[in-house]
């Protein structure tokens, strides 16, 4: 599915609100001045709502993307698309793509 690439700047959060961050950007490749983000990079979740685990199965601590740009590579890894899947660690939930750079998109 093609979208917007996603870059360090991008406001990406779990299900629950929790701000996530990538752990590793690729700074050789630049998207409106920051680096971008690849599939092989995991993201760490801060801030997430979901209850302890006496009440649910969170918080969300972090999260890994399933699927990346099929035809766009950075150092040999697919990069992040607006429309990427992921999955958080433990809950399982999604993360969602909220804002991003608007001015490169991928297949």
């Amino acid at each position: 599915m093609p979208g917007f690439l996603l870059h360090v700047g991008a406001t990406v959060l779990c299900a629950h609100g929790g701000q996530a961050t990538p752990t590793a950007p690729f700074p050789r490749v630049t998207l409106s001045g920051q680096p971008v983000t690849t599939l092989a990079a995991p993201y760490v979740i801060a801030g997430c709502s979901m209850p302890p685990p006496s009440a649910g199965n969170g918080p969300c601590v972090s999260g890994q993307w399933l699927v990346g740009a099929t035809r766009v590579l950075a150092g040999g890894q697919p990069v992040l698309l607006q429309s990427s899947t992921s999955i958080c660690t433990p809950t399982g939930t999604p993360m969602q793509v909220v804002v991003t750079q608007v001015r490169v998109s991928g297949v």
